[in-house]
């Protein structure tokens, strides 16, 4: 076997891992650059249809997008490489966090940084949906059916559903049109998106407990915070002011939100209880993408599911401006955070070269430089 995939692999994401702020916009659009553009793993349009195809499964997204690049470069171990590489730098500052907050009650002071952060990857998301919209916009229909879910997911539509249903109405519409015309599939177009709208779809015990959220978890960190809500404070294992503080953790440290279950297992069990936390949330994940995976490029030769992929990736790429815009409007808040955005935009988008390093970092400085002002 050749190790050399599997080492660039690891080296790639755990890269990655160290400096994913921003959520999963953001770090699907670090990994676009670096994958797609830089290193030419896979093509444009692939990279579409796993993260199109990775939306519609449970667990993190953006974590589950970085097991799929594993697995196209290194096979089934580069999927456990990518997923363990990219998890690996969050869970372990939040392994120390969680032990500061266990030994002296508080948390470090790190709002000047995150201040900075935030309005800088706004460029990088930015950059990533102008290039992946290109590639996802093929016609003037699926424009339309992605200007809907944008309108429906700033609305505050289920981001789910509204992928879902964009997949069935134009998987249906594009096949009804290739059968029998664009002037009938149009007449059809109304019926068929009414149809589709209706489809209304200690340690063990810690390890358990994430297990059930990291197999059932959709959507945001707010989602994981009424899901951990439900399973832990109800329950009387914690606190909401302490899970208050796990979801604060999981915000302002690198790579994905749920490195949250590592500072509850913590608080939890100790050092056993945060792998056993940790483990049991994202270990569903792996399996999903294992069996996914091969499924993706079977569809591509149905026409059917063909066209249903189409539409979820001009979705997904919407549902990535929405998550923009909504950033855009509580992360530029006062005239520091402008000018760190327009600098950000201004670097990513007139050097060809930008790099999501520098970005983040120069944010994070800018951040911490313009609150002593």
């Amino acid at each position: 076997m050749n190790s050399k995939p599997f080492i660039e692999v690891i080296q790639v994401f755990f890269k990655l891992g160290l400096i994913a702020f921003g959520g999963p916009a953001a770090h699907v659009a670090m990994m676009d650059k670096e994958i797609v553009q830089k290193r030419k793993w896979l093509s444009r349009e692939h990279f579409l249809d796993l993260m199109g195809a990775t939306n519609l499964i449970p667990g993190p997204n953006s974590t589950e997008m970085t097991m799929h690049c594993g697995y196209e470069r290194a096979g089934v171990l580069g999927l456990f490489a990518a997923g363990i590489s990219f998890i690996l730098p969050a869970v372990s500052i939040t392994c120390v966090f969680a032990y500061l907050y266990v030994e002296y009650g508080q948390l470090p002071q790190v709002e000047p940084f995150i201040m900075g952060i935030k309005p800088a990857v706004l460029a990088i998301i930015a950059g990533a949906v102008l290039k992946l919209g290109k590639k996802a916009w093929k016609n003037w229909q699926l424009g339309i059916l992605g200007l809907g879910v944008l309108i429906a997911s700033l609305l505050g539509a289920n981001e789910i559903l509204a992928l879902l249903c964009a997949g069935v109405v134009g998987a249906l519409f594009f096949y009804f049109q290739e059968r029998h015309g664009q002037e009938r599939a149009m007449w059809m177009f109304p019926f068929i998106s009414l149809n589709a709208a209706s489809l209304n779809l200690e340690n063990w015990k810690v390890f358990l407990s994430f297990i059930k959220v990291g197999a059932i978890l959709y959507g945001s960190g707010y989602v994981l915070f009424a899901y951990l809500d439900a399973e832990l404070v109800s329950t009387g294992l914690l606190t909401r002011g302490e899970l208050i503080d796990a979801i604060a953790v999981g915000q302002f440290t690198p790579g994905p939100v749920l490195s949250t279950a590592t500072f509850i297992g913590y608080q939890l069990g100790g050092l056993g209880g945060a792998v056993s936390a940790t483990v049991g949330i994202f270990l569903p994940s792996f399996l999903f993408v294992w069996l996914l995976n091969p499924l993706v490029s079977k569809m591509r030769q149905s026409r059917l599911l063909s066209h249903f992929l189409d539409s979820v990736n001009m979705s997904a790429v919407a549902i990535m401006l929405a998550v923009l815009l909504v950033m855009g409007k509580e992360s530029v808040v006062n005239w520091q955070t402008m000018l760190i955005a327009v600098l950000s935009f201004a670097y990513t988008f007139a050097y060809k070269k930008s790099n999501a390093i520098i970005t983040v970092l120069g944010g994070a400085v800018l951040g911490f430089l313009l609150s002593l002002i």
